[in-house]
């Protein structure tokens, strides 16, 4: 079939009777499917189900140095996972503090501290008239929600295929010392699922901030989430780059195993240079005892070493990589040449962008909703749930079975050309 907007009203009439028909039969089915977070599903939840067993009440539970798991101690995580995380990001363990399950609330901390501590000596932003972030767009809904919280004035920084605009971010950065960071998920972005460039890397650590507290916030959540085993985005290791163009303390990179062992019990690490670490842990100190060593140890018995984590998440995709196949070999079929949507091809990551026509996303995610099936809102992906073209909406695969995604999928495409087809419509009034 032919563009739809190549097409006169009396087609575009009729091709509307058609598809309301459609979708009024699909509201009759009374679907309940949730598309809206990129959570693992049941299956990858129940394949690594052994993981509970690696420490039971007989079991050793001593660190390699000795140290008791069940007791406190270590409050910067035990040996044997700080190797762990920093093999799985190739930094040096010096530079890993291990935290509790979740990477979210070390961020959150993290703009908590810069607040009311300040960074470095530096001004706490609290007492600051202004305080700027910049955020690629579209992006990941939950760090834009800690900046909003928080008050922090929120930029948006339009995304390639490469990263981030880096000709903006190096303005507002090097120019104005009131923007003191920028959000980044650098390989397989939330929700496209690009992979920085080496150049776009390089640049970001070559930046010159006119604010001495800027920091690069980069949230490597899917370093090891590769959907295909001989094919992989490849990341420039950021703090490595930072030291060599004389920046050393310019980024927090945060990572977990939220995606890699269980979501609610996982472990979360942060990486940065000895000086970010030394102020890291002083907060530390007063904030908490120590984090769960015991699942640290958990960890690090059922991986063994980095090896054995890429093994096991070739077991997750090839529980997830038919999802992502599947949705868009519908999405090419369907709408393939119709010029009423785009969308992302991701090698990896837990999420698949599209693209409607402009003032249409919210419309789709109304009607899916209506008809049964739920998606991320629209407008989430951006700052202040503000999308300025209403197009984009993050599809997540990775929960519900393969048959239902099928069905959503199909009431998605069917939701798609009946709000294009409306929105064309609008022309000849």
């Amino acid at each position: 079939m032919k563009a739809y907007k190549e097409l006169g009203k009396e087609e575009l009439l009729a091709l509307w009777e058609d598809l309301n028909r459609q979708y009024e039969e699909a509201k009759e089915k009374g679907l309940t499917l949730d598309m809206s977070r990129g959570k693992p599903s049941p299956a990858q939840l129940d394949m690594e189900k052994d993981f509970l067993g690696m420490v039971i009440s007989d079991a050793d539970v001593t660190t390699e140095t000795g140290v008791d798991c069940r007791n406190y101690g270590l409050l910067d995580g035990i040996p044997e996972a700080k190797r762990l995380l920093s093999d799985m990001l190739n930094v040096s363990p010096e530079n890993v503090i291990v935290f509790g399950n979740s990477s979210l609330s070390v961020m959150y901390d993290t703009v908590a501290r810069s607040m009311v501590l300040g960074v470095l000596g530096n001004t706490p932003w609290c007492k600051l008239d202004k305080v700027k972030f910049l955020c690629p767009v579209p992006g990941y809904d939950r760090h834009f929600a800690i900046t909003e919280q928080f008050g922090i004035e929120m930029i948006n920084i339009p995304m390639s295929e490469d990263g981030p605009d880096m000709d903006l971010v190096e303005k507002y950065v090097n120019e104005d010392p009131a923007v003191k960071g920028i959000w980044c998920v650098p390989k397989y972005s939330n929700p496209q699922g690009y992979t920085y460039s080496d150049e776009t890397v390089k640049r970001f650590a070559a930046l010159k901030p006119a604010a001495k507290d800027f920091r690069i916030f980069w949230d490597n959540a899917y370093a090891i989430h590769d959907l295909y085993e001989d094919k992989s985005g490849d990341l420039l290791e950021i703090l490595s780059e930072c030291e060599k163009a004389g920046n050393p303390d310019m980024v927090y990179e945060f990572c977990s195993t939220s995606k890699v062992t269980f979501p609610g019990a996982g472990i979360a690490g942060v990486v940065a240079s000895a000086a970010n670490i030394e102020q890291i842990k002083a907060a530390m100190t007063i904030q908490t005892i120590g984090y769960d060593k015991l699942n640290q140890l958990r960890h690090v018995k059922y991986f063994k070493n980095i090896d054995g984590m890429k093994a096991h998440m070739m077991k997750h995709a090839d529980i997830i990589r038919p999802k992502f196949e599947a949705i868009e070999n519908v999405l090419a079929k369907e709408l393939g040449g119709l010029e009423i949507g785009a969308w992302t091809k991701p090698i990896g990551g837990y999420f698949i962008s599209f693209d409607a026509m402009e003032g249409c996303a919210k419309e789709i995610v109304e009607k899916c909703k209506e008809a049964g099936v739920v998606l991320t809102g629209a407008g989430a992906t951006y700052p202040y749930k503000k999308d300025p073209k209403d197009s984009n909406i993050r599809i997540a695969p990775t929960f519900p079975s393969e048959e239902e995604l099928r069905m959503a999928t199909d009431l998605f495409v069917l939701c798609v050309k009946l709000v294009s087809v409306e929105k064309l419509l609008q022309n000849f009034r």
